[in-house]
This record gives structure tokens, sequence and C-alpha cells, in this order.
């Protein structure tokens, strides 16, 4: 395959119309993942390629190739490399689903007519244009039937620990852009395994959306749930109390940085390391006395974030009632802002979502193969760890409803 890493959007696609053998679809499958690989790298660089700046931490050192087994075919990826650290791409895990679904909603946005200046430039590099209306059509509605499967299937047993957040996307609709909002919801399972339990999009993220997604999930048969996580928006802090009446974490790393926007910027990493000794108690009698006395000391040189952090002790040491072997995951929403992370990447590669069916056909595709990742790999948390939370139960109870959980994960 010819060496495209050097050259304009404009070359690339001449390369690949004029092609006599060009496979439109593997090429745009390609050029996607090589705008992702460039992305990626530079962030992790701290520079893009042949930029000039003071926060590059790593040099460009050539490439390296790499084939990728994907639906559309084998692909000769060209992977950045450096001079120092390494780089291996996030998508070289088996993506299929959200790897079609990534160039379905670019396909997408082309045969409605989205003319954003990224979609147009996309189909002009990938040759998408040669695509008609119902092979698009064709591909979206295989990837849609797999998603909404994923997300409206039962939710069976306990799910102790469940995480909420939102991210914003774009969305055209008639008469200009809107911002909706992704809601994702993240939970462990009392077998200790990681699943995604749904995700939707609405106008806003506001309270009465956030009430309507949780009575969604509980009615798809989400119970046991004994402490939510999330940042502090008001509307998702009521839906929660209103529909899961469960205790709620406030996401300790959100709570960190808004305290250092309270302060100047001389004073933050000392505010931010107060609050954190808070965080590193051994039980939860000792992070109470240690918020105490952080809030004293702070109380002098900084009244405001001494006054917020005492008014926050409740719900940002919720995670401390839990056992010590959970805690280091409870405190923050994290895990779910990873999730986000790699959903924005695609997203960027997008631009505009041509409406909203698209949204949830990329992040649903993500979202499904992360939890496929999640069912066969190790367990999130030990099963004796999370036995700590049934005290009332036998072990031996708690172990053959973990076993017919795996029973029924093999059979799916």
């Amino acid at each position: 395959m010819a060496d495209t890493t050097s050259m304009t959007p404009a070359e690339a696609a001449s390369k690949v119309l004029c092609s006599a053998h060009g496979d439109f679809l593997r090429e745009a499958v390609h050029c996607v993942l090589r705008d992702l690989m460039e992305s990626e790298v530079a962030e992790f660089a701290g520079a893009s390629l042949h930029e000039r700046s003071a926060d590059r931490i790593a040099q460009r050192n050539g490439y390296r190739a790499r084939t990728f087994d994907t639906r559309v075919g084998t692909l000769e990826l060209e992977i950045p490399r450096l001079r120092r650290g390494s780089y291996f791409p996030s998508f070289l895990e088996p993506r299929r689903r959200s790897e079609q679904a990534l160039v379905a909603v670019v396909a997408e946005a082309y045969v409605n007519g989205v003319s954003t200046r990224k979609v147009e430039r996309l189909v002009e590099q990938l040759g998408i244009e040669s695509m008609s209306r119902s092979t698009v059509s064709r591909l979206c509605r295989v990837l849609d039937e797999q998603v909404e499967i994923f997300r409206t299937r039962p939710l069976e047993g306990r799910y102790p620990y469940l995480w909420l957040d939102a991210r914003v996307e774009k969305v055209r609709e008639a008469g200009g852009v809107r911002r909706k909002a992704l809601v994702v919801a993240y939970g462990v399972h009392e077998s200790g395994r990681r699943e995604i339990l749904g995700t939707d999009v609405g106008e806003a993220e506001s309270e009465a959306f956030w009430r309507e997604f949780l009575r969604s999930l509980v009615a798809r048969g989400l119970s046991g749930v004994l402490l939510c996580i999330s940042d502090a928006h008001v509307g998702l802090k009521k839906a929660i109390a209103q529909v899961l009446g469960c205790p709620w974490q406030r996401c300790t790393v959100h709570f960190t940085r808004d305290m250092q926007g309270h302060v100047a910027r001389s004073q933050q990493q000392m505010v931010a390391a107060a609050i954190r000794q808070v965080f590193q108690a051994e039980d939860l009698d000792q992070a109470h006395l240690v918020l105490a006395d952080v809030v004293g000391r702070l109380r002098s040189a900084v009244p405001k974030v001494a006054g917020l952090l005492e008014d926050a002790e409740e719900e940002l040491l919720a995670f401390m009632a839990f056992p010590a072997e959970h805690r280091s995951k409870l405190r923050s929403t994290n895990p779910l802002e990873r999730i986000n992370r790699e959903i924005g990447r695609r997203s960027d590669v997008v631009g505009i979502y041509p409406n909203d069916a698209s949204v949830i056909r990329l992040s649903g595709a993500l979202l499904l193969e992360q939890t496929d990742e999640w069912l066969v790999s190790r367990r999130y948390l030990s099963a004796e760890s999370l036995s700590k939370l049934y005290p009332d139960e036998s072990a031996t109870s708690v172990t053959v409803h973990t076993q017919r959980r795996e029973a029924l994960l093999a059979t799916a």
C-alpha cells in the first residue's frame, strides 16, 4: 500500500480515487485510523508533527509497520514511533463494531448533507461519496440493531457500585446545531465484573432527563446499588435520591479541581495537597479528624475553600464506609472519564453528528466492545472483598450466584 502519511488530504484522495484497485471503505477506515494515531501520538508527545512547542516531551522517530485485520479487510498501518518512550494505538484491540460505526457515522453525515468542513475534508480523503444512500442505511441499520440490543438488555443480579457521567456532543437539527448530553452509566456487578449499563442522548443534562434515564435502568433490572458516584450536578444528585435512594459519593477529583479554582495560582498546589490528605485516611473516623484539621489550617489562608470543604464532608467521605480494597476506585468518576475520552476521540473525527441516532450508534458500539472486553478480563473487584458487602449471606450462596452469573455470560 502506498505511504500516505506525508500526503495532504487532496493528494491522499487522488491516490485512492485513481487507483484501479481502490477499495473505498478500506481506505476510509485506514485514513480515519491514521488520523486517530496522529492525534494520539501528538497528545502523548506534547506536540503535533513538525510543531515547535515548549510542551513537547518526546520526539518522533519514524514509523513501524503493523497489519490490522478488520471486517473490511487487512489494513497496513504505519504506527508512529518515539525516540523516548513508546506509543501503541488505543484501537489496536479488536474494536470491529466501533470502527464500523465511525465509518458509518461519517458516511451518514455525508449522504444526509451535513456540510461541515471537517466532514467534507474526510469525504474528499475517504472516497465516501461513492457509497449509496442504501448502502449507508444498511450499514447503519445493522449497527443500530446490535447497539439497541445492548442498551436494552435485562440487568440481572445486584450492582453495588454505579458511576454516572455525561459529555456534550454537537448534533445537527433543523435550524442549526444543538449541544446535547450523552449520558453513560457504568457499574460493577456483584460478581466483580465491570459493565456499561446504559447510555442515552438528551436535550440537556437536566434533572428530568437524569430521572428518566435512571428509571429506565431500574425498569431493566438495576438493583442493589449501595453507592452512586458522580460529579456535583444538582439535577443528577436529586435524581439519584429520588430513583435509587442510595448514598451518593461526590467525585473527589472534580471537587479538588473546583477548589483550586477558588484560590490564586500560587495557592493551588497547597490546597490540592491538603485536601488529598483527607482521602488518604485509613478509615472513616480518621478521615473526619483529618478533614477537621485541614479545615482549621485552611480557614485563615483560604476561608472559602475551608467552608466548602466542611459543607461537603458527608458527600466526600461516603466511600470510606466501604471495604478498604474498594475505596481507591470509588472516590472519583475517573473510570468513566477514560471511556468518555475514547468517545471524544471518535467525536473529534466526526465533528457534528447528523442526528441523535448517530451519537448512540458510535458511542454505543464503543461501549458494547468495552463491556465485552471487561467480561473476559480479570475481575475489577475480588469475590472475597465483595462478600464484605453482604455479611448476612453465606459465602456459599454468594459463590453460587456468581457462578450462575458467569454461566449466563458464557452462553450470551
